[in-house]
């Protein structure tokens, strides 16, 4: 009888999660289809951007944001040079060398264009404020919309005039304003620019005074920075120790080098040495992987 009653238990509890999940699912699926709605709206009778999909589409999207260029110009030159650098490390150190250039620099590569990115990025923030400046200005003194970001961008120096010359190219093919800065925010992935793209989008559909918003935006992105100042200078301590361990190991190998070289070179001369060599590098390579992206994260 108690097992009975048990079971009877079980199977309305079931019954009860079941039900609250379906009625959750329900109303996720409601606010999305809600959302979907907004934002047909916002686009209805504005231009789609025709996005050309490629097996090379996120390198060369890599690339362009870090104001490298399409990779396709030397990408013979650079397959060339990597080929022959895993060639020469197998040569000289047999399969680890061959591992080791075969995936070297693919990581150099990536962490140099991440640096080119949060360098150019960084720039480009700091070069909005005089834009949106110029922008308000225009505006009253009675320019349109339109035209006083396009006057903007002319004034800009780069990288962001560079940047924003993609906006300008979509509006002479026919994109709106607004889908142009939106297609912009998207491709450098920053909240200052979709802040940016966004006003712009709602003051195209419903109108409003273009100029208080830009101001409201120029004192957020310049409150932003003071703050990403103040908080730089309170984690000095902390990336200044990151620097130090990273340089560390790289230090300890030069001074061997300078003082006693047969030290490594008696590794280096034997098989196990030259192993044990190759999985230290890996390793400081992996650490200083780690100590960056905790620094990005501060």
């Amino acid at each position: 009888m108690t097992g009975a009653i048990l079971l009877l238990i079980c199977l309305i509890l079931i019954g009860l999660s079941i039900r609250s999940l379906s009625i959750r699912l329900l109303l996720k699926g409601l606010r999305q289809t809600g959302t979907e709605r907004v934002l047909n709206r916002l686009a209805q009778g504005q231009p789609q951007l025709v996005v050309e999909k490629t097996s090379w589409a996120g390198l060369e999207r890599a690339f362009l944001r870090a104001g490298l260029g399409r990779p396709n110009e030397q990408l013979g030159l650079w397959l060339t040079m990597w080929g022959l650098g895993v060639v020469l490390g197998g040569l000289v150190a047999g399969w680890v060398g061959l591992l080791v250039m075969l995936v070297l620099p693919l990581l150099l590569l990536r962490l140099y264009i991440a640096w080119r990115y949060q360098r150019r990025i960084k720039r480009m923030i700091e070069q909005l404020p005089q834009l949106l400046d110029h922008t308000v200005r225009s505006l009253k003194a009675g320019r349109t919309l339109a035209d006083a970001v396009l006057g903007g961008i002319e004034i800009t120096e780069d990288p962001l005039q560079e940047a924003m010359g993609r906006i300008r190219r979509n509006v002479q093919l026919g994109v709106s304003l607004p889908e142009s800065a939106h297609d912009f925010a998207e491709f450098y992935e920053r909240d200052e620019f979709r802040l940016f793209a966004l006003g712009l989008k709602v003051n195209h559909r419903y109108g409003g005074n273009a100029s208080e918003l830009l101001e409201n935006l120029i004192k957020m992105i310049r409150e932003r920075e003071q703050a990403a100042r103040q908080l730089r200078a309170l984690t000095g301590e902390t990336r200044v120790t990151a620097y130090v361990l990273t340089a560390l190991p790289i230090s300890m190998i030069g001074y061997f080098l300078a003082v006693n070289p047969a030290y490594l070179m008696t590794m280096w001369n034997d098989g196990t040495g030259r192993m044990l060599l190759f999985v230290a590098l890996i390793m400081q390579l992996l650490g200083c992987f780690t100590l960056w992206r905790m620094l990005r994260s501060v």
